[in-house]
């Protein structure tokens, strides 16, 4: 993975050292990277990812999903911080004013409070909001499920890009963050009322 090496030159040694290691384990490399950037050291997964689906595009759909599955457990180590007596840390580092507001999102629309920042590449502060999940006590199941839908979005829109523009799209998303959230967004819409619609569905047979 060659190309994994020459793109990732501007980032720091111990990042760049992780991701040609990663890279020997092949199309499991992208899940173990996933699960790396999202519990502890900052991995650039998009990157990555774009290595792997230019030279494989035919398996691309199966990069995405290794790596949301890989997300989706790494971000249990600081969500389980944040639950484990996050509050105080969060308080300290938010005004109340804030604070609430985050609350009151995630009571409402738990769900889409944590896939909407799963799809959104940096520098979005989505290892806060994994925190922030803990805090407000989200259940596990739910939040596991909103993070792999938004990284699996995410990657498949990159892998889309990568295809058509080469491997340049990394830069393209990192340019056009607003274009990116205009495109999640909608999909999340979609996505989430497609969901709730299932829900109530079987809510209706159930009874």
């Amino acid at each position: 993975m060659q190309f994994i090496v020459r793109w990732m030159a501007k980032w720091k040694l111990v990042a760049l050292f992780l991701a040609n290691f990663l890279a020997k384990f092949g199309i499991f490399g992208v899940g173990a990277a996933a699960l790396l950037d999202s519990s502890t050291i900052p991995i650039p997964m998009d990157a990555i990812l774009a290595g792997y689906v230019w030279y494989d595009k035919s398996h691309f759909w199966l990069y995405c999903l290794l790596g949301a599955v890989g997300s989706a457990i790494g971000g249990l180590l600081p969500y389980g911080l944040g639950r484990a007596g996050g509050e105080l840390f969060l308080l300290k580092h938010v005004n109340r004013k804030h604070y609430e507001k985050i609350r009151t999102r995630f009571e409402r629309q738990e769900f889409l409070a944590m896939m909407i920042p799963s799809m959104l590449p940096p520098p979005t502060p989505w290892k806060a909001c994994v925190f922030a999940a803990g805090v407000f006590e989200m259940r596990v199941a739910p939040f596991m499920l909103s993070v792999f839908c938004g990284r699996l979005v995410r990657w498949l829109v990159l892998s889309f890009l990568v295809i058509k523009l080469g491997p340049g799209a990394v830069e393209v998303v990192q340019h056009h963050g607003l274009t990116l959230l205009a495109i999640v967004g909608g999909l999340a819409v979609i996505g989430f009322a497609w969901w709730w619609m299932l829900r109530k569905r079987a809510g209706k047979l159930e009874d």
